[in-house]
């Protein structure tokens, strides 16, 4: 398959779910609130892509979501290339993704997670993942939640799970801390051995991931919490923010190729403590 036909459908579609999670986020506000929809542009100067971020704040339901599309082009900085497959001869660069994460009002709903993109050096390759992050324990919601990941990742390939799986609980570690940042979830990289039955295991995991999110909010949407949940909540969310601006790839990706700064730090939570 033509390498732009490729980029066409992987663009397109992460654009289309962004769509379709926002239709999502929205009803399960009742549509009593709105996105501040933000469209921005790698470089002024001259045409090296952009994207769309999407944020909604103070609901109902949600006390801050972001839903990130972006599709940028260009070069890598000399210092990056070594870092990134298949840039370090040739610095030229293409990138395609959907970032989601939802930080909740009530903090028996688990803050949640998920990106997939798609890269283009002198290489081609997927990457992505989901995960989520409680801060009260519930057995019962993180079985589910694997369950249904185990059952998404057979669908293709009965090793997926196990593998994706353990990356996810390596990389959401916080060294420092000494502790995971959540339950855990998957995380790949680097699958770029068949494109078609690639993509569609991401086009599943996104698919995969607008089934989870509505189903655990709608499990706890009314369930009523305490100053105490709400307190956990917060320090829950300063090891979040521990997390994406001292490890996370995706925030290092988008710093170092001049990518919209807004949009890439929306991962935030609105509120964080400290002890």
């Amino acid at each position: 398959m033509d390498l732009e036909i490729k980029k066409d459908l992987t663009s397109n579609w992460f654009k289309l779910l962004q769509q379709a999670i926002c239709i999502d986020i929205l009803n399960l506000e009742n549509n009593q609130k709105s996105f501040k929809t933000t469209i921005w542009k790698k470089n002024l100067k001259k045409d090296e892509g952009g994207g769309e971020y999407r944020i909604l704040k103070n609901g109902k339901v949600f006390e801050k979501v972001g839903v990130n599309f972006s599709k940028v082009y260009g070069k890598f900085p000399k210092k990056f290339q070594k870092n990134i497959l298949g840039a370090k001869k040739d610095p030229r660069f293409w990138a395609t993704g959907i970032s989601v994460v939802m930080h909740m009002k009530n903090p028996l709903i688990p803050a949640m997670h998920f990106n997939t993109r798609y890269i283009s050096t002198t290489q081609q390759w997927f990457g992505g993942g989901m995960d989520v992050t409680p801060s009260k324990k519930d057995l019962l919601e993180k079985k589910n939640f694997h369950l249904t990941l185990k059952k998404m990742c057979n669908r293709h390939n009965k090793y997926y799970y196990t593998k994706y799986k353990k990356w996810c609980d390596e990389y959401f570690y916080l060294p420092h801390r000494k502790e995971a940042r959540g339950i855990g979830g998957i995380f790949f990289d680097y699958k770029k051995d068949d494109f078609e039955k690639d993509f569609r295991f991401v086009r599943d995991v996104g698919t995969t991931f607008q089934m989870i999110f509505n189903e655990i909010i709608k499990k706890k949407l009314k369930k009523k919490w305490s100053i105490k949940d709400k307190e956990n909540q917060y320090i829950k969310r300063g090891r979040y923010t521990e997390f994406n601006l001292l490890y996370d790839r995706g925030t290092k990706f988008g710093l170092q190729t001049d990518g919209n700064v807004e949009g890439i730090l929306m991962s935030l939570p609105p509120l964080a403590k400290w002890k």
